[in-house]
């Protein structure tokens, strides 16, 4: 079976400026758009990024991510979700999946392209590659994530805060993703380390209800509302970024 183009473009952290002119270029010219969801009743925020981009006559699809960790719900999950978008693309139109951030950086569409070669091994697939929040939050606290020969860490955050604690005892800088509910756990080994004067917070970059704190001995409402869409950078040898 023929098959249209299958794009993956990462829409980048908020503000909608920051897309790529080449993944503006492709949304423009594709009809029909796929858009991720975490929840049935949350609108979709890569969506809402992009709008401007989209084209009127467009057909946009909602493509639900569930929330678990049952790994046969997730693969079959998946496996449905590459299915439609097959559909969609046997037509021979090409279609889009947009995505926050990098398509590639610790993406759900990391998974539905692996499901998608499953069933489909011919399919010409492109991914254009989106700014990070991780470099956004830099940028707006003009925050060096990179120096020298300095090592930098991703830490995407899990229950298990392990990693962390022996993350920080290094050096170079530590990009602490997908803070979420864990910021209020986060912030007292950030204490203990005596590293809050050198780190930085910035949630919802680029969107509305944005925050950012550059000192975080002064951060408050440390609960798990405030870590939602949330970066933490932490600079471990506490060097001067004036």
């Amino acid at each position: 079976m023929s098959y249209g183009n299958f794009y993956g473009i990462g829409v980048g952290p908020g503000d909608p400026e920051l897309i790529t002119v080449k993944g503006m270029r492709i949304l423009s010219q594709c009809k029909r758009v796929f858009v991720p969801k975490a929840r049935i009743k949350s609108e979709s925020i890569a969506q809402k990024i992009a709008s401007a981009y989209i084209r009127e006559d467009a057909e946009i699809r909602e493509v639900l991510f569930p929330m678990v960790e049952d790994k046969e719900v997730l693969r079959k999950h998946w496996a449905d979700s590459a299915a439609e978008i097959l559909k969609a693309l046997s037509s021979g139109e090409d279609a889009c999946f947009l995505t926050l951030g990098d398509a590639l950086l610790y993406s759900t569409y990391i998974y539905l392209v692996r499901a998608l070669r499953d069933k489909a091994p011919q399919l010409n697939i492109s991914t254009v590659p989106g700014i990070t929040a991780f470099s956004a939050a830099a940028a707006l606290t003009n925050f060096s994530i990179g120096e020298s020969r300095n090592p930098v860490t991703i830490i995407p955050m899990s229950d298990d805060l392990d990693q962390l604690d022996q993350s920080l005892n290094g050096n170079g800088t530590i990009v602490l993703m997908k803070v979420g509910k864990r910021l209020p756990d986060i912030i007292p080994i950030l204490e203990r380390k005596n590293l809050l004067s050198s780190s930085v917070f910035v949630a919802r970059a680029g969107l509305e209800g944005e925050k950012i704190v550059t000192d975080l001995n002064t951060i408050q409402d440390v609960d798990a509302k405030t870590g939602y869409l949330s970066i933490i950078l932490v600079d471990t040898e506490r060097k001067d970024r004036a």
